[in-house]
């Protein structure tokens, strides 16, 4: 829980138990949970916690850059605790997000667009894994 706390110190965010518990939720959860889950998970440890404390608390981590806000699937917006540059891959037949590092996907680092200043992007792929293909026999 100290690397945690450090972790929220450093980005300036004062390390109250509410928040350590939505940061301590979010660690290392590679799921990319919507705000409710991460509620829902939270509540176990702290019951009487209300919606809105979570989902204020994660805006603060967005606003901070603890933790991306991402739409992937349907518009509903997931939190992702990775926050170093990568792409997503949304699995049609389970729902499951795979992340997929940055430089398995070739695009130019920053898209130049004629009428907007991009200042951030990132790829949301869809599909199915693919099956397995049987061995030959010898």
């Amino acid at each position: 829980m100290e690397n945690v706390r450090e972790k929220l110190r450093s980005a300036g965010v004062r390390p109250t138990a509410h928040r350590l518990a939505v940061a301590a939720a979010l660690e290392g959860d590679r799921s990319h949970p919507s705000a409710d889950a991460v509620w829902a998970k939270v509540k176990k440890a702290f019951p009487a916690i209300s919606r809105a404390t979570v989902y204020n608390t994660l805006d603060l981590f967005v606003k901070k850059s603890l933790v991306l806000r991402r739409s992937l699937d349907s518009g509903a917006a997931v939190y992702d605790p990775f926050t170093a540059p990568h792409h997503h891959l949304v699995d049609e037949a389970t729902g499951h997000v795979y992340d997929i590092p940055w430089g398995e996907v070739r695009i130019k680092e920053k898209p130049s667009l004629k009428d907007f200043e991009v200042s951030e992007f990132y790829l949301v792929m869809r599909g199915r894994r693919r099956a397995a293909v049987p061995k030959k026999k010898s």
